[in-house]
């Protein structure tokens, strides 16, 4: 039997020719108390702390779905994000149903004025203002300590 004819076969061979998943993530930062450069972790619906992030949203820039993402899952209601990323990295995005798959996101850093406590997902979230060090030892996620040791050194470049 030749196997080019056999549906189910097809359909694998589709999945997994797929192009990695794109989200669009939200490194909001603010100067603490003491000046000290601090990020915002939230906790994944799995309980894992990572940066906000989601899918694209048809109709937005990919900056204006990083900063709504840090709205619905971290409270951020007003800040001033980069209109260009700042880096990408690689993620697995695991699914409830037990499926994983590759995950490319890019990471646009949001500039946090106001944060409120009533946000869309403050029920399944929690959320914490760490330095740079705290954050990347507290991350969940492979790729997010790269990314803010990066953005640590943009912002001492551009003190």
């Amino acid at each position: 039997m030749d196997p080019r004819k056999i549906p189910w076969l097809e359909s694998v061979k589709l999945m997994l020719s797929r192009p990695k998943a794109v989200q669009l993530g939200a490194l909001c930062y603010r100067h603490g108390k003491d000046g000290e450069l601090e990020v915002l972790l939230i906790t994944s619906s799995r309980g894992r702390w990572i940066l906000p992030k989601g899918w694209p949203i048809t109709g937005l820039d990919s900056w204006e779905t990083a900063l709504q993402e840090a709205w619905e899952e971290a409270g951020v209601r007003k800040g001033e994000p980069w209109r260009t990323p700042l880096t990408s990295y690689h993620t697995v995005k695991k699914y409830d149903s037990g499926l994983e798959r590759d995950c490319t996101v890019w990471v646009y850093p949001v500039d946090v004025s106001e944060m409120r406590t009533d946000y869309p997902e403050a029920d399944r979230r929690e959320r914490v203002w760490l330095s740079i060090p705290e954050a990347c030892a507290r991350t969940d996620d492979p790729g997010v300590p790269d990314v803010l040791r990066l953005f640590a050194d943009k912002m001492t470049a551009r003190a």
